[in-house]
C-alpha cells in the first residue's frame, strides 16, 4: 500500500488519482501507523509552508516523516517542507535535505507556472528523462541547490528541480500534471 500523507495541503486528490493509474492502491491518511508500515510514502502540497509546518507538528507527522525507513516521496511543497527552512513564513522545516527555501526575486514572471525543462540530471528517479523533458511548475518559492540535488531548472536563478538522500526523494515540479514524463519519474519511484 502507498501512504499519500494528508496534511490539510491541496493537491492530494491528484496525486491519488496518478498512483491509481499506474495501477498502485494508496491512501490518504495522517494517521502514524498507516504511514509507518506502507511500502512506500508520498509527500505531496500546494499550499502555505507555515500552516502546512504547524500542521506536521501538530499531528507528529514531522518526526515521523524523518524516521521513515521506505522510500518517501516529497512533491511540490512537500519537496520545500523536506528541507532546512523556508522564508515563507520565516518557516523550520524537516531538516531532511541540506537546502533553504527562498523566495524568487520580484518578478513580472512570479510566480513559476507552466512548463520548463530540466538540466543536470541524475539518479534513479529520474532514469530515463532527458534535458529535452518539459515538466509543470507552479511556485514562488524555491529550494536551493546542494549536495542533493539532482536536478536542477533554471528560472530567473538556478535551483533544485529534484532531490534526493537516501531514501528520500523529492521534486519541486508536480508529477501528477506533467503528463508522460511525470508518470514515468512516479513510475520509477514506485517500481524502486
Amino acid at each position: 500500500m502507498i501512504a499519500i500523507i494528508k496534511y490539510n495541503a491541496g493537491n492530494i486528490r491528484s496525486v491519488e488519482n496518478a498512483v491509481k493509474r499506474l495501477g498502485y492502491d494508496c491512501i490518504i491518511t495522517d494517521n502514524a501507523d498507516q504511514i509507518r508500515t506502507s511500502e512506500k510514502v508520498i509527500f505531496p502540497g500546494v499550499g502555505e509552508a507555515s500552516s502546512a509546518m504547524n500542521y506536521l507538528k501538530k499531528n507528529n507527522l514531522d518526526t515521523l516523516i524523518k524516521s521513515l525507513n521506505q522510500p518517501v516521496l516529497g512533491i511540490c511543497l512537500g519537496q520545500q517542507l523536506m528541507c532546512k527552512y523556508s522564508d515563507e513564513g520565516n518557516t523550520g522545516c524537516l531538516g531532511i535535505f541540506d537546502a533553504s527555501v527562498k523566495k524568487f526575486p520580484p518578478n513580472e514572471l512570479v510566480p513559476h507556472m507552466g512548463w520548463n525543462n530540466l538540466e543536470n540530471v541524475k539518479g534513479e528517479l529520474l532514469k530515463g528523462i532527458s534535458i529535452n523533458d518539459n515538466v509543470y511548475f507552479v511556485h514562488s518559492y524555491y529550494s536551493e541547490t546542494c549536495t542533493n540535488t539532482i536536478a536542477v531548472c533554471d528560472y530567473i536563478v538556478p535551483f533544485s528541480a529534484a532531490m534526493q538522500k537516501d531514501n528520500f526523494y523529492a521534486t519541486q515540479f508536480h508529477l501528477e500534471k506533467s503528463a508522460a514524463v511525470g508518470e514515468k519519474i512516479l513510475k520509477n519511484f514506485l517500481e524502486q
